[in-house]
């Protein structure tokens, strides 16, 4: 039985006829998803997807860190507490290696202490359940990066 980590699940986005409202508005916007829970992976790419959004996933930090040539991508969704590197630390990374790409905090019972190391950072919190807020802080952000 092999321990082989699956690799990034992409899925692509439907044709722009499926969605017009999505495909207009967003303007085919690349995210990048990073959760551990397998249920919040698939159900924010799911979601995502259906509102125009090339969507691809990662179980860890260190899955979407050892990927030889990193995908350019629009906005990262990264979960707080996963094992190894949480999300925060995980965006650190990525603004040390250069990718400065928005990214937004997704997590459950955030901290007085965690809600102001996000903001120093620049990065929202959108707590779990979270996907209409998410959708709402994802469309805010994919708009200010195209500007």
């Amino acid at each position: 039985m092999s321990c082989r980590r699956p690799g990034p699940i992409v899925a692509h986005m439907p044709a722009p006829s499926m969605n017009p409202r999505s495909a207009q508005s967003l303007g085919y916007h690349s995210i990048l998803v990073v959760d551990d829970d397998r249920a919040v992976r698939e159900s924010l790419k799911f979601s995502l997807v259906i509102e125009g959004f090339a969507v691809r996933v990662y179980a860890d930090a260190e899955q979407l860190l050892s990927e030889p040539n990193l995908p350019k991508f629009d906005c990262l969704i990264v979960d707080q507490n996963m094992p190894g590197m949480n999300g925060l630390d995980l965006v650190s990374e990525l603004r040390a290696r250069h990718i400065d790409t928005p990214a937004i905090l997704i997590t459950s019972h955030p901290n007085q202490s965690l809600r102001d190391r996000a903001a120093a950072a620049g990065i929202p919190i959108v707590e779990k359940p979270l996907l209409n807020s998410l959708l709402d802080h994802l469309r805010r952000t994919v708009s200010q990066a195209g500007n």
